[in-house]
């Protein structure tokens, strides 16, 4: 059992010798950095000796932090308990006591304390959320019920709060108001896979069958090996109401838009070649036909020769297709071109001030994802048809310069209604990413492709009057560091802090280094428990803006069911049996884990890239590696595993949310960009 005995003087001396030479807060600093350098074990004994030595409240709370992440709640009980003595009356202590109970089991000790809690502000969503969980784990589920009902009103924890309460109703099969609650959960954050699938199969059993079919596409979209998404596809089908193209909102275009060209009085503006529709690695995607339609009249040559192979009027819809691996040109009177290698489609209007477009039928975007999709798109510049052989796929690439490419970057990367000093911040840093990484795709045949992999590129239909005036009032410049382009990588929302290159498991940059967004937060005396604090009661930060974005990206929660993490487990990396403990070995002080050990009644893995914690740990994709994890029992058994998460994407270098909380606040874009990438200067390279 846990006490608060000085330890006998023998066992002490290190101790004793340390503590005179040391006050407390640099002890605590200290054994924080062992904590960071991936030795929480070793952390979890100083804060554990230094709080028996001191009473210190900050040491039990660290000590109780990474006993839980750890797996050991028993233990972390024995700490709090200890703690509670001496701190009745604190609000930390308290919640930090009640949660070590919930962890062990102990629901009628939970309930107790959480009960001590006051109501009202933010942080009683999460209070309500875990009060409920302790009620039913006493079998009291009405009273679960009626708190996570309020829980849900709230504005931070609304997907994790509607999440459980549709489980409430599900048990009940009541499936109307658990359609209704996983709606909810699903809306506020459509990352919540699980409970996307929860809502469903609850609009199935409620014969909502349109919506319900709507929902495992999406499922399916973004987890192509999800056999049971697959499945529901095809059974719900004979019991659809409208037409399949109905409800996938395929977007269909047969009208150009009116372009203004880009032009540049200081010289040439470099070309770029991007793939369109590619796969979620910025691959080749399989494509038999590619049809398409220029607004004005143009000419289609041999791109090896530079002969003409035809001529086409203006809106005139052609395809280029495959047929036994030879490729050709269709006209619409159907005279057909054979062709080999790559065609080039120039479309040329008759007047300077007016810029000629290209329309093209089924173009994927968002491959992987939620938001998956495939729509005929628009694009400025020219047309190339590459027939590859070796994969058997006909590619379009854009050719188009950089100016007009980063416009149909802007609104695919950053809402337009970002405030404008935000909007120039990312035009530089997508300019400066273009010119960083050209030759990206060489190996394919092209520069850049149009998915996260490099940067998301939506054409002519994705483009905004603002973030066109961003890229406008910012043309030429880009961010350097000792003269060379920096690698200008950013993410949707850091959660608050933003983590060093080196921590995401990248190499060291003079240039990516942490940085907070926080405004009453000192990061340098962070200490390992306040991440539990700042994941589950958010702090006031320039990320935590909510205009034009979900609150989901700063805070998000996800519940995965153990079952599913093994199957993840399996398929991915090898068979561990039962899942038992999610344990982060290794955290930033940043708070981003690069490390985690899970483990399992069969053996064990230990993850340690971003991608492949955020791609192992739960169905799709984790929103980001920004968490703590908490795991939930049911009669002693493991059911699911609780992820509070910051954040949205790798958090190194630019948060766009930041910089829009930052403009609005009255940054300008150039302060702004110094900020998360210190020491670099902004260079306009139109001017020698």
């Amino acid at each position: 059992m846990y006490k608060l005995l000085i330890l006998p003087l023998l066992l002490c001396l290190p101790l004793g010798a340390w503590s005179q030479e040391k006050d407390l807060p640099t002890r605590l600093a200290e054994t924080a950095e062992i904590y960071f350098d991936g030795r929480p074990q070793d952390a979890l004994e100083q804060y554990i000796a230094i709080s028996k030595e001191t009473n210190a409240r900050d040491a039990f709370l660290n000590a109780a932090f990474i006993a839980l992440e750890q797996g050991n709640p028993k233990q972390a009980v024995d700490i709090m308990s200890s703690a509670y003595l001496l701190y009745p009356q604190d609000e930390d202590i308290i919640e930090f006591t009640a949660e070590a109970y919930l962890a062990d089991g102990q629901y009628e000790n939970a309930e107790k304390f959480y009960s001590q809690l006051p109501g009202g502000g933010e942080r009683s969503e999460f209070i309500l959320i875990n009060l409920a969980r302790a009620q039913q784990g006493m079998g009291e589920n009405k009273l679960a019920e009626r708190n996570l009902r309020q829980a849900a009103k709230g504005k931070y924890h609304t997907s994790l709060s509607n999440y459980l309460l549709g489980r409430v109703y599900e048990t009940d099969k009541n499936w109307d108001k658990a359609a209704e609650a996983f709606g909810k959960a699903v809306a506020y954050d459509h990352q919540f896979t699980e409970a996307r699938r929860h809502y469903a199969r609850a609009l199935e059993k409620d014969k909502q069958y349109n919506e319900a079919y709507r929902q495992y596409r999406i499922l399916r979209s973004s987890s192509p090996r999800d056999t049971e998404a697959q499945a529901a596809v095809v059974r719900l089908r004979a019991k659809l109401t409208k037409s399949e193209k109905e409800l996938t909102a395929h977007k269909e275009r047969s009208t150009h838009t009116i372009v203004k060209p880009v032009v540049s009085l200081e010289g040439k503006l470099q070309p770029l070649r991007v793939a369109l529709g590619t796969t979620a690695g910025g691959r080749p995607s399989h494509r038999s036909s590619v049809i398409f339609t220029p607004s004005h009249p143009f000419r289609i040559t041999n791109k090896a020769s530079g002969k003409t192979l035809a001529m086409g009027k203006a809106k005139e819809t052609w395809r280029a297709e495959l047929n036994k691996g030879q490729a050709s040109l269709l006209s619409p009177a159907g005279k057909r071109y054979p062709f080999s290698g790559a065609v080039i489609v120039t479309p040329k209007s008759a007047s300077a001030q007016e810029g000629a477009t290209i329309l093209i039928q089924k173009v994927m975007s968002g491959a992987g994802m939620t938001w998956a999709s495939v729509d005929d798109k628009e694009y400025r510049g020219r047309l190339e048809i590459i027939h590859d052989k070796k994969r058997g796929t006909l590619l379009p690439v854009n050719l188009v310069n950089i100016e007009e490419y980063l416009m149909g970057v802007m609104s695919s990367e950053m809402p337009s209604g970002f405030p404008m000093n935000a909007l120039r911040a990312q035009a530089v840093l997508a300019r400066t990413y273009a010119l960083k990484h050209l030759g990206k795709h060489k190996a394919y045949g092209y520069d850049l492709c149009d998915t996260q992999n490099c940067q998301v590129y939506g054409g002519v239909n994705a483009e905004s009057e603002p973030g066109n005036a961003a890229v406008e009032s910012t043309m030429g410049q880009v961010l350097l560091y000792k003269g060379k382009p920096v690698e200008a990588v950013f993410s949707a929302n850091a959660g608050g802090f933003t983590q060093s290159a080196k921590e995401a498991g990248w190499y060291e940059t003079p240039y990516l280094i942490p940085t907070s967004d926080y405004k009453d937060f000192d990061f340098n005396k962070i200490q390992p428990y306040q991440f539990k604090t700042l994941l589950q009661h958010p702090q006031d930060a320039y990320s935590r803006y909510d205009k034009h974005v979900s609150r989901a990206a700063y805070r998000w929660a996800r519940v995965i069911d153990e079952k599913d993490l093994r199957q993840i487990i399996k398929r991915q990396r090898k068979d561990i049996g039962r899942i038992t403990a999610i344990i982060p070995q290794r955290r930033g002080r940043s708070g981003y884990v690069s490390r985690v050990l899970v483990k399992g009644t069969k053996g064990s893995v230990t993850l340690t890239k971003e991608n492949s914690i955020r791609s192992n740990l739960a169905p799709g994709m984790l929103r980001s590696t920004y968490f703590i994890v908490v795991p939930h029992y049911e009669e002693r058994e493991l059911k699911n595993f609780v992820f509070y998460g910051g954040g949205w994407g790798h958090g190194v270098g630019f948060c766009q949310t930041g910089s829009a909380g930052r403009a609005e606040a009255g940054q300008e874009y150039p302060e702004i960009l110094m900020h998360y990438f210190p020491g670099t200067e902004l260079k306009d390279t139109r001017k020698k």
